[in-house]
């Protein structure tokens, strides 16, 4: 896997990815930022949100349940020094579908933290990692 990284002016920069997407990236205003896009480290907790969420969903549509909606609400503590570190993770599941039952979507969830997230277990080395979850059923 490779991505590029390209400055653009202040605190602000552009990165592009192998696959040929681009991202904005900046620092906040009292950081020398213009708040022009996500900060770095707001990148990597939404890239574990991704990475879990991908794990989730294909775990349950290989079990052959109707998930109609997933949805990971993160939340992260960090370092007060430098490096700012994440200290802790929680993630929340809230996964929607027909007729899915509990044990299946705790199972997909601790799969994915225990064997399959790379994002997970990469901050798990820094951060304590916790997670849940929700059922609702899809009207």
């Amino acid at each position: 896997m490779r991505a590029r990284v390209k400055w653009l002016e202040g605190v602000a920069f552009v990165g592009e990815s192998e696959s040929g997407h681009a991202v904005v990236m900046d620092g906040a205003p009292d950081a020398g930022g213009h708040n022009l896009g996500f900060r770095p480290m707001e990148m990597l907790l939404l890239g574990l949100g991704g990475c879990a969420s991908f794990d989730v969903v294909l775990i349950l549509q290989r079990g052959r349940h109707a998930v109609t909606d997933c949805v990971v609400e993160l939340e992260a503590e960090r370092a007060p020094e430098p490096p700012r570190v994440f200290t802790r993770i929680h993630a929340r599941f809230i996964v929607t579908g027909k007729g899915i039952p509990e044990s299946a979507v705790r199972r997909a969830v601790q799969l994915s933290a225990e064997k399959y997230c790379s994002a997970t277990l990469m901050l798990g080395k820094t951060a304590a990692m916790s997670h849940d979850f929700e059922v609702v059923e899809a009207p």
